[in-house]
């Protein structure tokens, strides 16, 4: 079917059968159309829906499993599915710390400048058996565990674990910010203004 206006062909529309509904007044009319548009939710779960979506993570590799890190960017893996492609080089614009390998004594207190350095939420992942608990490396050495000096909230097995594995811990740590609370701190008093009375 062509039509003057319309030079292409076009199918034709079905007639459309009488509504057996009653006809429905403008005001019902009006809040069917309202209510396709809008959703209810909280905010906190909103703030935490965001933040799991958009893990930043810090370009930060110690040892082997860096390169087991390095893999999940690239596109066998994707990790930008999970919004976590952007690895930031500075530790102010990150909020996730991913300790990929082992932690000599020496490097430790860097690591927890850098972890200090983060905003506010921030994570931790310990990938692998060495950043974990030491690894094979039981000596004067080697950090016995990264969860001495920093805080953890998923840890990933492995010597070291495959890129799936980091992938999992990603997905464990975003089902965790999303069933965690917003925190807003302190919030400063309002001053009270004192009434004086003028002579």
């Amino acid at each position: 079917m062509t039509d003057e206006k319309n030079p292409f062909r076009t199918l034709a529309e079905p007639p459309r059968p009488p509504s057996l509904e009653p006809a429905k007044s403008e005001e019902d009319a009006i809040r069917e159309e309202l209510e396709r548009g809008i959703l209810f939710t909280s905010v906190e779960k909103v703030v935490n829906w965001a933040r799991a979506n958009a893990i930043w993570p810090l370009g930060f590799g110690l040892a082997c499993c860096a390169i087991e890190m390095m893999a999940i960017v690239g596109p066998r893996f994707d990790i930008s599915r999970f919004g976590a492609e952007v690895f930031r080089a500075s530790p102010r614009q990150a909020d996730l710390m991913i300790v990929a390998g082992r932690v000599s004594i020496k490097m430790a207190p860097v690591l927890r400048l850098l972890y200090d350095q983060m905003p506010d939420p921030k994570w931790v992942i310990s990938m692998g058996a060495c950043a974990s608990c030491g690894g094979v490396f039981n000596n004067y050495a080697i950090l016995q565990g990264v969860d001495k000096i920093v805080p953890v909230d998923v840890y990933v097995p492995g010597c070291p674990p495959r890129p799936e594995a980091l992938i999992h811990g990603i997905m464990k740590l975003q089902e965790k910010i999303l069933a965690s609370r917003v925190e807003l701190g302190p919030v400063p008093p309002k001053k009270k203004k004192s009434r004086k009375a003028v002579a």
